[in-house]
């Protein structure tokens, strides 16, 4: 694969980065640099900036809103993003739901949600596992019945990540009980103000809340808020699923972060002599997370550009997740005993609440305790290992042929 850009590609990466050196708003910028967390209207402000650029509807085809980037424009941008320091795009809206409703939408549904998304005046949320239904998805139990021009829907979720400031969630619920489990499983969008439903926050193990239980007490929903057709959810969620995969990559970040891990590393001593970047153990380590961190990047670029095996983004969310995961254990390495300080970083002057601590130890800890979740959400690493063998024995079957 060629990965030489074009005098074009990289006009436009140079483009996108004076945009965040110039346009985009610096305050938000300073918070993240300073290890605070960003509330919901420093979310919704930098969401504005981006659309005021026709840049926020990432991957959404021009008719509706999007910016009509190539593969590797879309790539461009993400990183220079990244790179900056900039928040993510938060992706239940923008990536998950948007592209949902312009593809299997009615009209009615895309003039009515679309452009609410894209100029953030509505957050939504991701109604998908529930208490007895996370890695086998199939199993969910929400139920919504028709009754007149309405679908009643109960039941619970749970691991609804922004929920308490979310405007709408997309729920997949069970309309029909079926022989096969992923059969009689349809989406539907309800308004988070319906009465009957209730939201229960869940504190993570890093102190944060992100994270909620989500009830559905017989609550009423328009049954024109039903995306495409009933029973036919499970293949809408798998087309979601697929963005939502690729959507951890980060490759960008991963590489400020890595670059951001050296640059610290040589100003802490080391075990015996020197500095913690010329710990032999260490380097090795972090040598080889660059190296994966390059590979992601290939195999982004693949799928991107549609060149990708069938189970090239169930291997890709595997090693995406993992290398996550590895990156902050350097991190809570470098930080030896300031290792388990943790702070509440939504308020200014959170540092003096932990003023033993190395400036880097709070928020990395975090991550570090955050992120163990990454391989279990947006589907278990056990089953992405499960879809790529049954790719890889299709294929060899195929060949035996």
């Amino acid at each position: 694969m060629d990965m030489t850009l074009s005098p074009e590609e990289q006009a436009f990466a140079a483009e996108v980065r004076r945009f965040f050196a110039e346009e985009y708003p610096q305050d938000i910028l300073a918070l993240l640099r300073d290890g605070r967390k960003l509330s919901r209207a420093d979310h919704v402000r930098s969401q504005q900036a981006l659309n005021a650029k026709g840049w926020l509807g990432v991957g959404w085809p021009a008719e509706h809103g999007g910016p009509g980037w190539t593969p590797v424009q879309r790539y461009l941008f993400e990183q220079e993003l990244e790179l900056a320091g900039a928040p993510s795009i938060i992706p239940m809206a923008v990536v998950y739901i948007g592209p949902i409703i312009c593809a299997f939408g009615t009209p009615e549904q895309q003039a009515h949600w679309l452009p609410d998304i894209l100029e953030s005046r509505a957050m939504w949320a991701q109604g998908y596992s529930e208490p007895e239904s996370g890695s086998d998805l199939a199993s969910l139990r929400m139920s919504a019945v028709r009754d007149g021009d309405d679908y009643i829907l109960d039941g619970t979720k749970i691991w609804t990540s922004g929920a308490h400031w979310a405007d709408w969630i997309f729920c997949l619920v069970r309309t029909e009980k079926c022989p096969r489990k992923q059969d009689g499983i349809s989406m539907i969008c309800a308004d988070m103000r319906t009465p009957g439903i209730t939201v229960h926050p869940i504190i993570t193990i890093d102190g944060s809340h992100e994270l909620n239980r989500v009830e559905f007490d017989q609550v009423r929903v328009p049954a024109k808020n039903m995306i495409g057709e009933p029973g036919k959810g499970w293949h809408y969620a798998n087309v979601l699923l697929s963005a939502e995969r690729v959507s951890y990559a980060h490759v960008g970040r991963k590489r400020a972060d890595l670059a951001e891990l050296r640059r610290v590393a040589a100003t802490l001593p080391g075990a015996f002599a020197g500095t913690m970047a010329d710990e032999p153990l260490f380097a090795r380590r972090v040598a080889l997370a660059e190296l994966r961190l390059d590979a992601v990047e290939l195999s982004v670029l693949r799928v991107l550009c549609g060149e990708a095996a069938p189970a090239a983004v169930s291997a890709l969310k595997i090693a995406c997740t993992e290398l996550a995961q590895e990156i902050t254990e350097l991190w809570v390495e470098l930080a030896g005993g300031d290792r388990i300080a943790v702070a509440d970083r939504s308020q200014p002057g959170w540092r003096d609440t932990v003023p033993e601590a190395a400036p880097f130890a709070v928020p990395r800890t975090a991550s570090y305790l955050f992120e163990r979740a990454q391989t279990i959400y947006g589907g278990a690493t056990e089953i992405q290992k499960t879809i790529v063998w049954r790719a890889l024995d299709r294929a060899n079957a195929a060949l035996s042929q």
